[in-house]
């Protein structure tokens, strides 16, 4: 069995967590039965410099379950630093990451598929959406173009996949060769040398709270598309815990 790192970044979540604790201690403990995670394996919450109360619900979670860790960032510094901040985590500790919005609306059943294809020998597994029913018009028709947009530009993206991913020890080895804030994941995972396998999924309406992407940082997340494909790796890995204030359930490696 591997250790699994589930890493949740959040942002004014108070609404979500209780539900969202709820149902990623159970899928972690499907994991742990089946034979694909090791007990020592964590449900990793990232607060992204929250107004609310995520970090104290994060906190009341580990004091309940040890398998409740959290990451608390400096300030709030966007949904891909945090995500970073903690697949950096994972890495350091040699896990397997699985990372997933903290809102409900990927489907938290899928992640067993998914370690089912990284025990087969995966690198990497993406979760595609299997239609965008649950969009409006507008999102549609503005994702459908983007993503046209940027296979003319010679992106590699992987159409309807957003963050909701399995990444190996080894994938996230290559990932910390890619240095800066605010890296575009979704832009880099798939010039890491690992091929992508895929799951599909049905993705849910948002179970409570509301989207903390407005127009102007999907706009921001698309500039960042078109400057990903710029970056390229050096030799040394970025430093871990770069952005974190506070870490509890966890010891710095």
């Amino acid at each position: 069995m591997e250790r699994y790192f589930i890493v949740v970044p959040c942002y004014n979540e108070q609404e979500v967590l209780p539900e969202t604790f709820r149902r990623l201690g159970e899928c972690l403990t499907e994991l742990t039965e089946a034979g694909f995670a090791s007990p020592d394996s964590r449900l990793l919450f990232v607060d992204d410099g929250s107004a609310d109360r995520t970090w104290e619900l994060i906190c009341e979670a580990n004091a309940r379950d040890a398998r409740f860790c959290g990451l608390s960032l400096d300030r709030n510094r966007g949904h891909q630093t945090a995500l970073t901040e903690g697949l950096m985590c994972a890495r350091e500790h040699r896990a397997v990451s699985v990372s997933i919005d903290a809102d409900l609306q990927d489907d938290v059943s899928a992640i067993l598929r998914m370690a089912e294809k990284r025990a087969a020998g995966a690198h990497i597994v993406c979760g595609v959406r299997a239609s965008r029913a649950t969009d409006t018009f507008l999102k549609r028709n503005t994702a459908r173009a983007y993503y046209k947009i940027m296979r003319l530009l010679g992106s590699s993206l992987i159409y309807d996949h957003a963050d909701f991913r399995l990444m190996g020890p080894e994938a996230l080895d290559a990932l910390a060769l890619y240095h800066g804030d605010d890296l575009f994941l979704r832009g880099l995972i798939t010039r890491l040398g690992y091929p992508c396998e895929t799951v599909s999924y049905d993705r849910a309406e948002r179970f409570a709270g509301e989207s903390k992407y407005t127009l102007k940082k999907m706009l921001k997340l698309a500039a960042k598309g078109f400057a990903s494909g710029r970056q390229r790796p050096l030799s040394v890995a970025r430093e871990s815990y770069a952005h974190t204030k506070e870490l509890i359930g966890l010891e710095r490696v």
